[in-house]
């Protein structure tokens, strides 16, 4: 389900901040506003986050992008 979502954690990834991780890009969650680091960060939690709660579209969190990518199909899929 695709949606406006309010980003859990405006400042970084969510697990990252909590371990002191590091992230490469960050993704958020259009389902319910997860941000998870992207494929490109050594954790994947974009990623593990899709896996574990089955949410699979995710709008880039960087500044400036509007692109959609759903995880089940592996494909862009427009823009928010």
């Amino acid at each position: 389900m695709i949606r406006d979502v309010a980003p859990g954690t405006p400042d970084g990834c969510a697990e990252c901040l909590a371990t002191g991780g590091e992230w490469v890009h960050l993704r958020l969650c259009m389902t319910c506003g997860h941000v998870g680091c992207c494929d490109d960060s050594i954790n994947r939690h974009a990623r593990a986050h899709f896996r574990h709660d089955s949410h699979p579209i995710v709008r880039s969190f960087e500044p400036g992008e509007r692109w959609l990518y759903c995880f089940a199909d592996d494909e862009m899929v427009g823009e928010a």
